[in-house]
């Protein structure tokens, strides 16, 4: 397959690409014309056992394969109702899986909707990730400023600790910080916090900056004084994660965040690399 081809298929699938509520999108109808198939019958089939592929990738097809009717324009001029189907990219990745590989145009798009649907993939990644970041470094400020504000009022390294840990404790059900690590399966090297999904971390960032609030608001002094305000806050959290049916406790753990970000740079680099880069021709891999 030359290079001018490859550019040219490029710009028909994109082309063809439809866009609602910020959700891509192209019609079956499309794609059949795209992929050379000259009967609806025949390339419905081929949809159909890629919807068969999603279920069996414990993909709900009803979240990638959407059946509507849409008006077309007869040679008369006049219009008339045909059924379609809605295909997301990951959909229009199945069926190209499905397809003819005899067909040149079907082997381009098996790769381009394969590249398509991992650049996705890792842009998923990466916002759940820089999500999980900013959560991580609103944490640490806080207990930061925790630190700060209880050295002020009489308290050591070693009180910050058993105040942190204790705080733990009444947000996660009893468990203490090296409770929840082992429960986790985390190193006790390793910071609890690197490990907890999005919402744990925000739980523990709130209570955090309430007791640093109340701390200087109420001027409390002490170890045990700024322990009792720091329970309670973590309660109130716990309290209402518990409303909506969440026990910090029992969500599992998330994956390091510092491997993760690893893991991230290494695969943009990678994929900068092979041509996935925004402006990119696909000719220039």
């Amino acid at each position: 397959m030359d290079q001018e081809k490859i550019y040219q298929y490029r710009q028909a699938f994109e082309a063809a690409a439809q866009k609602e509520q910020d959700i891509e999108f192209w019609f079956a109808r499309d794609l059949q014309r795209l992929l050379n198939y000259t009967e609806w019958r025949n390339f419905l089939q081929v949809v159909g056992k890629a919807a068969e592929a999603a279920q069996n990738s414990e993909q709900d097809p009803e979240d990638h394969f959407v059946g509507v009717n849409k008006m077309v324009e007869l040679g008369s001029g006049a219009e008339r109702e045909v059924p379609d189907v809605m295909l997301t990219r990951y959909a229009c990745y199945l069926v190209a899986q499905n397809g003819d590989p005899r067909k040149e145009v079907v082997a381009f798009a098996q790769s381009y909707f394969a590249l398509q649907t991992r650049k996705q993939e890792l842009v998923e990644e990466r916002l759940a990730l820089d999500e999980r970041v900013k959560a991580r470094l609103r944490l640490r400020q806080s207990e930061t400023e925790l630190s700060q504000n209880i050295y002020e009022r009489g308290v050591d390294d070693r009180g910050f600790g058993r105040i942190r840990s204790k705080g733990d404790q009444a947000l996660f059900g009893g468990y203490s910080t090296r409770q929840m690590k082992e429960r986790l399966g985390i190193s006790h090297s390793q910071p609890l916090a690197d490990f907890l999904p999005t919402i744990s971390i925000n739980a523990k960032a709130l209570a955090t900056d309430i007791t640093n609030f109340n701390t200087k608001e109420k001027d409390l002094q002490g170890e045990e004084a700024i322990t009792d305000e720091h329970v309670k806050n973590n309660q109130d959290l716990r309290e209402l994660l518990g409303k909506s049916g969440i026990k910090p406790e029992n969500l599992p753990p998330e994956e390091d965040i510092k491997k993760l970000q690893r893991r991230l740079n290494s695969q943009e680099k990678t994929a900068k690399r092979k041509g996935w880069k925004k402006g990119k021709k696909l000719s220039d891999e």
